[in-house]
């Protein structure tokens, strides 16, 4: 019986939809029980629904010349899960479809070509005990690096959150707590579940036992009294930013590294995970991440820069409000800040193109930047004017970034997005630190003008979790390379 075209793609439909469920508990059982985190061409496919596993393989056509069809990466999926591998972020779509396509398997059968390319991670000695983190601060930032370790939380979780620290106490303070990591007006509710155990200071999620410490000073703190040692102490307070104030973290029982997650001041490095965080050393204590802007618009720049050159340029950021502005007039010691953030475009400065420098140094010099505040409460861009060493097109340059975006040592850090019709609400949850909108790039012989969205909130802290793990000497590679 010849099949009419809606009983084909009906028929299509239903066999794409059944092997996304198969993937899912396989993909499941990986992550959390083993830190293998699936993914396709990028998108990630851990917690995803059956509906975005489809989405995720539909993408691989708009790279590449043909389809992959969810059957034959399936078959790819479950010899990995028959595999011995340390944790690390695998690409399902670029391995099954170089294999199928590229001929990168050269011969080899679909299991020997997939120990070959995660050889980096296969029957490699277990790594060491989990290193103990501790969230100082639970505002915006610390609330979603909570979400995010606690995503990973599982018996190979190689950073595992112990403990947050929060001024207080007050009646009522640690259900609040538990209420705003539960319920997110942005990002949305808490994939998962949250108990609270008033007696012990404790937020119980996902089977993390998160200590709850009230302390006014980070000094005071002795943290071994909760079997914490030698733990990463991830300061989101942003009130103390030279090697002094942060310092005094060091001073607290159990306490051995220092986080900042906000510009820095001093000597203190600036760490842009994909572009310079081979500078972080074992013996490092102090640490910075830098800024939300800064992670979005250096991963770019240096892909731009070490193809073209950059003579000289100009960064003006649209950047949604932060709890630094007032909701509505009212007296704020900086400029402009003080004007009511949710009915004002507030024209205010940022120090994240000079800061681009710390983290790459051949830019010193090159960079002047400006900010706009604007009533959005998240994702933000940056619109990079830049001069460059030589002139170049539209079609070169989106065609280089979209390379950088696939394959290179930045495709963690880089994303593309060739649609006429993304917003910036579309982007929120980006776990990049930066999305380049090709189809608003402008260029006329060696001026470029750039788009690069990013989740301010999201996709940064993606990029600290990054530094957390580089910092704790945890490796986790993204393969294939």
């Amino acid at each position: 019986m010849t099949l009419t075209p809606e009983q084909q793609y009906q028929q299509s439909w239903l066999v794409r939809q059944e092997f996304a469920e198969r993937m899912q508990p396989l993909i499941g059982m990986l992550y959390r029980n083993r830190g293998i985190e699936i993914c396709v061409y990028g998108r990630p496919l851990v917690s995803a629904s059956t509906i975005d596993v489809i989405k995720a393989h539909k993408t691989v056509s708009k790279y590449e010349d043909h389809k992959l069809r969810l059957k034959e990466s399936f078959e790819f999926l479950e010899i990995i899960n028959n595999l011995n591998l340390n944790p690390a972020k695998v690409d399902l779509g670029k391995l099954a479809y170089g294999y199928l396509f590229k001929n990168a398997g050269e011969g080899l059968t679909k299991e020997a070509y997939l120990k070959r390319e995660l050889a980096l991670v296969l029957d490699q000695p277990p790594a060491e005990k989990p290193q103990d983190v501790v969230l100082y601060g639970f505002g915006r930032i610390g609330r979603l690096l909570a979400r995010l370790l606690i995503e990973k939380n599982g018996p190979n979780a190689n950073l595992r959150l112990r403990a947050i620290v929060v001024r207080g106490g007050k009646d009522g303070d640690l259900e609040k707590r538990a209420s705003l990591l539960r319920r997110d007006s942005v990002h949305g509710p808490f994939n998962g579940s949250i108990t609270v155990d008033a007696k012990a200071n404790v937020i119980k999620a996902n089977g993390a036992y998160i200590q709850v410490i009230y302390a006014n000073s980070p000094d005071e703190v002795d943290y071994t009294k909760y079997g914490i040692s030698n733990a990463l102490i991830v300061d989101n307070t942003g009130i103390w930013k030279d090697e002094d104030g942060l310092g005094l973290h060091l001073k607290s029982k159990g306490a051995a590294k220092v986080l900042l997650t906000a510009p820095a001041g001093g000597k203190i490095k600036n760490i842009v995970y994909g572009v310079n965080h081979l500078d972080v050393l074992k013996d490092d204590k102090i640490v910075c991440a830098a800024s939300c802007t800064t992670n979005a618009i250096t991963p770019v720049l240096k892909a731009l820069n070490d193809e073209y050159g950059i003579n000289n340029g100009h960064v003006e950021t649209v950047h949604s409000y932060t709890n630094d502005q007032n909701l509505i007039d009212n007296f704020h010691k900086a400029e402009r800040r003080g004007r009511a953030a949710a009915l004002n475009m507030v024209l205010t400065s940022t120090g994240a193109a000079k800061a681009v420098s710390k983290a790459l140094p051949e830019l010193e010099g090159k960079l002047t930047g400006n900010a706009i505040r604007v009533p959005t409460p998240n994702v933000s861009m940056a619109i990079m004017n830049l001069n460059l060493d030589r002139e170049t097109s539209v079609k070169e340059l989106n065609e280089h970034l979209l390379d950088v975006a696939l394959h290179s040592d930045l495709r963690d850090q880089i994303d593309f997005t060739s649609s006429t019709e993304i917003v910036s609400t579309d982007l929120v949850g980006n776990r990049y630190a930066g999305v380049i909108d090709s189809r608003a790039t402008i260029v006329d012989g060696n001026r470029a003008v750039l788009y690069v969205w990013y989740d301010n909130e999201f996709g940064y802290s993606c990029q600290v979790v990054r530094v957390m793990q580089q910092m704790a000497g945890i490796q986790y590679p993204s393969l294939p390379v």
